[in-house]
């Protein structure tokens, strides 16, 4: 439960950029405890496509902020890697800091990026990533007002569960 917390979602710029890389650090090291990831010779994991986010006009980067300090970030792309549709809309990352979880923050973080781009969504969650797929239902779940259940897909050797939903335009 949140209590008198004020979070803030915020497009991140291309001066935060060295921010992103930094949390995004913390975010891969979450994924080598079930993938199999391996940390480069300068002891960085790294992120590839983190420079599009300030170069390709379909990506947007965001800082997470609780109570002024930061506590994760999302990046928001039209177009899914997994299914190949290229209007809707794809929760790319999203990460919030262990110390800022089971608290209500996240799920408010995602309606709020949910509110921002109306229109079909994808929100996609690796199948190893187990402690992931219960978030993702009640957020979507409480978001769209009825009951949600993915769609298993494979990609390049990878399976997926894929939510798909409609963020309708808030009035």
């Amino acid at each position: 439960m949140i209590i008198h917390q004020k979070i803030e979602l915020a497009p991140a710029t291309r001066k935060q950029r060295p921010i992103l890389a930094n949390l995004l650090e913390l975010y891969i090291h979450e994924f080598s405890e079930f993938l199999d990831i391996d940390i480069g010779p300068d002891g960085r994991f790294g992120y590839k496509h983190l420079a599009l986010y300030w170069t390709e006009p379909t990506r947007q980067p965001f800082l997470i902020r609780i109570d002024g300090k930061l506590a994760g970030f999302a990046f928001v792309k039209q177009g899914s890697a997994i299914s190949g549709k290229e209007t809707v809309w794809d929760m790319a990352e999203f990460f919030i800091l262990r110390g800022h979880r089971r608290r209500g923050i996240g799920t408010k973080v995602a309606h709020n990026v949910w509110n921002l781009f109306p229109g079909p969504w994808e929100v996609r969650v690796m199948e190893s990533n187990v402690q992931a797929h219960p978030f993702w239902t009640r957020a979507i779940s409480s978001f769209t007002g009825k009951p949600i259940s993915p769609t298993s897909m494979e990609k390049d050797g990878q399976l997926w569960r894929v939510f798909s939903f409609e963020s309708r335009p808030v009035r």
